[in-house]
């Protein structure tokens, strides 16, 4: 072994031993009569300290050939520190070396391997095996692996079995787009990478496998933003035998594991919201509920005045913010231009300050008096020093874009604080929704969730009216994870497939594998599948997904470490049986 000990190890109880550590060249100082080197690893920092005047000639000159991320070894005696440093775990000691070898050379390397770091997004990434030697990326990983062994810990008390399922499958036109790869065996056709192992775990079940799980790797080919990657991880897992009820208490269970055994820290048990109610109150199927700040409909309240926006509006709606009335008109400026963003999509902003003294001043007073804006303040539960701010249009786009609004206020108001959570469920979503660019049914969640047993009925008379047997967790206004309970007999799966437009060649084409399976005993079965690179950015207080991956893509999909994707050689294309669209 090259080390006895590691540069985070070394303790008071070690003084007058002679130890070997070995690591990366943190930084040097050199003040003529004493040297010191800061030697790093992945568990710390150790100080070395050299008197020149004592220390043999070949030492010295070792020690001041090396720069930084040169890979050395040091071997010495711990000694008491004179200078003690409380900003690192072994600040009481430092070595006093015998002996320094040098194991590897290095340049010096394009920004500064620290916790704050002068290098940008960019450089980071070209260089990703230089940003993993810093602390903080470092403890991200390091999290990452806690939350992966507390999950495995859990689901393995539970008679959980990991399983692994196929990464090279067949392609289905459902969901996002897929990655495909080509085979070179069967000219012509084509696998795709998994965006999940939904048919694969439905088919453990049928399997008599009774509850799986798998830390698996999934792949998207869609557009890139800070929550998504197009490979990431997810925490996959089926039970049979089992009713929402059951899932939702088990996987209650393992959130609240997690939360314990890496965050030290007790949620209480887990609210549940129906989609309806997140829709009507938050705008949204993923509501951030650390702070309140629900929806308030009042077309009953203001129509009739005269005033067009609202009077020709399919829906006026608002939110009460507690203690901005203080507000300023440059602040309240900035709101309007916000709500007006093409991506927030409302037309403008109407508000209402209830003024400290009692009084109630709107930017709509030519149309409203304070009695009838003082019936705004009731209707919001609203006191004074508190602001409301409305906004009027269509349903849909209304609703959006005070979510937008809503969550913007909770940010400039300090509400989302990344150290509280809020954990819950949201439950009932539409089992369909309709397309007007396909004008046809798409599955709100996938083709293979079951419909409310008592909404069975609509299927044929009101398809858009059924609801789901499906759930997503949320926390912090993010969604974690999401399931449903499965269909599971040949029948329902057939008439989910109608709905869906499959005509019964391509449903058999597609699916013949699942459908078949299910003639022979399929149980009643459910499951759940949690985002993994997200929970572990929200444990890690982040924003997005990337830090907590080893070597992620970028914003568009390019790893620029290894540079990838890349062209591949003539060759390989002809093997494969690939023209491109410029070769003849």
């Amino acid at each position: 072994m090259l080390r006895s000990h590691t540069c985070g190890e070394l303790r008071k109880a070690h003084l007058g031993q002679t130890v070997t550590i070995s690591g990366w060249v943190q930084g040097m100082r050199d003040k003529g009569s004493l040297l010191w080197i800061d030697l790093r690893d992945r568990y710390g920092i150790t100080q070395i300290t050299i008197e020149t005047e004592n220390a043999s000639t070949e030492l010295v000159t070792i020690a001041r050939s090396l720069g930084r991320e040169f890979v050395i070894s040091v071997t010495g005696k711990v000694t008491e520190r004179y200078s003690k440093s409380d900003k690192i775990e072994t600040g009481d000691i430092e070595i006093n070396p015998a002996k320094i070898t040098v194991l590897n050379s290095a340049i010096t390397p394009p920004f500064t391997i620290e916790d704050e770091t002068d290098g940008g997004d960019d450089i980071r990434m070209r260089y990703r095996y230089l940003d993993l030697r810093r602390n903080t990326v470092r403890k991200n990983l390091e999290l990452r692996h806690r939350i992966a062994i507390e999950t495995r810990n859990y689901l393995d008390k539970l008679n959980f079995l990991e399983v692994e399922t196929p990464v090279l499958i067949k392609s289905t036109p459902e969901g996002a787009r897929d990655f495909v790869v080509p085979s070179r065996m069967n000219p012509g056709e084509f696998y795709a990478l998994p965006q999940s192992p939904q048919t694969f775990k439905q088919l453990l079940m049928v399997g008599g496998f009774d509850r799986y799980y798998q830390i698996v790797k999934c792949f998207r080919d869609e557009d890139l933003r800070a929550d998504r990657q197009p490979e990431f991880t997810q925490i996959d897992c089926e039970m049979a035998f089992v009713e929402q009820e059951d899932i939702l208490n088990t996987f209650e269970g393992m959130v609240r594991h997690l939360f314990k055994s890496v965050k030290g820290i007790d949620i209480p048990a887990l609210t549940r919201m129906t989609y309806a109610d997140a829709m009507k109150f938050y705008g949204n199927d993923k509501p951030d509920i650390r702070f309140e700040m629900t929806f308030i409909e009042l077309n009953y309240l203001v129509k009739g005045k005269d005033f067009k926006v609202f009077d020709d509006a399919q829906l006026v709606v608002g939110i009460c913010a507690k203690g901005a009335a203080e507000y300023t008109r440059k602040q309240l400026d900035e709101l309007t231009e916000f709500v007006k963003r093409p991506q927030v999509g409302a037309t403008g902003l109407v508000y209402a300050r209830y003024n400290a003294d009692g009084t109630i001043k709107s930017s709509v007073d030519k149309f409203y008096n304070e009695d009838e804006l003082k019936k705004w303040a009731i209707a919001f539960n609203a006191e004074p020093g508190d602001l409301i701010m409305i906004l009027a249009g269509e349903e849909h786009k209304t609703r959006k874009a005070l979510s937008e609004l809503r969550l913007e206020m909770g940010t400039r108001l300090g509400l989302r604080d990344k150290s509280k959570f809020a954990c819950h469920w949201v439950i009932d979503f539409p089992l369909l929704e309709w397309s007007g660019e396909t004008s046809r049914w798409h599955a709100m969640h996938h083709a293979f969730t079951s419909p409310k047993p008592e909404d069975i009925p609509l299927l044929d008379s009101n398809p858009g009216a059924v609801r789901a047997n499906a759930y997503d967790l949320v926390i912090n206004g993010v969604e974690i994870g999401g399931g449903s309970i499965r269909i599971f007999n040949k029948e329902m799966q057939a008439k989910m497939f109608e709905l869906l437009g499959f005509t019964k060649e391509d449903a058999q084409s597609q699916f013949g594998f699942l459908m078949n399976a299910f003639e022979y005993g399929a149980p009643p079965h459910g499951g759940i599948a949690l985002g993994f690179d997200r929970l572990c950015s929200l444990f890690g207080g982040a924003d997005g997904i990337r830090d907590f991956i080893a070597f992620p893509k970028n914003n568009s999909g390019r790893d620029v470490m290894i540079d990838s994707p890349s062209i591949i050689a003539e060759e390989q294309l002809k093997e494969l049986n690939i023209k491109l669209s410029h070769q003849k």
